[in-house]
């Protein structure tokens, strides 16, 4: 039983908050059994530690068998340790350390994808992570980050993601006009999302939401460049019809992603 918040190993877990930690280590902070339980279904391999309070353990059976099947040892702790640990003022009593797992973007483009979500300089970790747990839902077939986009294992991201991280690949892919040459090689169009581009309803009668396409989202302030737009083979707009000033960037992007999953399968794909 881990008793002491202060204690080396405690202070290790509890500095992966910190990107410095996590680029040192290749390790990251998972939170809560939601999380924990997904990474131990589908990424069993990639959990380094994994603790949990007494009653965490008891509250969630399954996961504490589950692990045990996949030969992972659960390191009981305290409250105060697990709130040291945790990046969250509540954790639900159950925190692990997963190492990094990002694909590489020719791996993505090997698998001969459909449908892409690129993130250009997206800073929000809960958009970011938002975008992802998005991507995942509509059945995407990877998630690439460009330019200054946030750090992928941020807690915060991780949290939103709330699992989706171990389901749908996701790219660290370097600058974003390097990034959509070798999307557009691959038989891909990028479709910026854009507040200048042509409605998106009117774009449904065209076809081109049918074809493999690479969605492009830019930053929440300032959206995307004229250089960024001018790498996109079109721009499109979600258009709004009530009151609201603009809509926020992981609600447009799920939105965008959708109209692409219902026109693929509407067409057979």
């Amino acid at each position: 039983m881990l008793e002491n918040p202060r204690s080396p190993r405690v202070r290790a877990v509890a500095k992966l908050a910190k990107r410095a930690a996590r680029d040192e280590t290749g390790h990251f902070l998972l939170e809560g059994p939601q999380a924990v339980r997904e990474a131990i279904a589908f990424r069993p391999e990639a959990i380094v530690d994994l603790f949990a309070t007494p009653s965490a353990a008891e509250r969630h059976a399954d996961l504490r068998e589950t692990a045990g099947e996949a030969g992972i040892e659960v390191t009981y702790a305290t409250e105060a340790v697990l709130e040291s640990m945790a990046d969250t003022v509540t954790p639900q009593g159950i925190v692990a350390v997963a190492r990094q797992f990002p694909t590489s973007l020719r791996d993505v483009l090997a698998a001969a994808p459909r449908l892409i979500a690129i993130c250009e300089e997206v800073r929000d970790p809960g958009n970011l992570g938002t975008i992802i747990r998005a991507a995942d839902a509509v059945g995407a077939d990877a998630v690439l980050l460009t330019g200054r986009t946030v750090d992928l294992y941020h807690p915060k991201v991780v949290r939103a993601t709330t699992g989706s991280l171990f389901h749908v690949p996701v790219s660290r892919a370097g600058q974003l006009a390097d990034a959509a040459t070798a999307v557009t090689a691959a038989g891909l169009r990028v479709v910026a999302a854009d507040v200048k581009g042509d409605d998106l309803l009117a774009a449904r009668a065209t076809g081109i939401l049918a074809e493999p396409t690479a969605w492009l989202f830019g930053n929440e302030a300032h959206g995307l460049t004229d250089e960024a737009l001018a790498l996109a083979d079109t721009a499109l707009r979600v258009p709004i019809y009530g009151r609201a000033e603009s809509l926020n960037l992981a609600t447009a992007a799920s939105v965008c992603l959708y109209e692409s999953a219902f026109a693929q399968r509407a067409d057979g794909g």
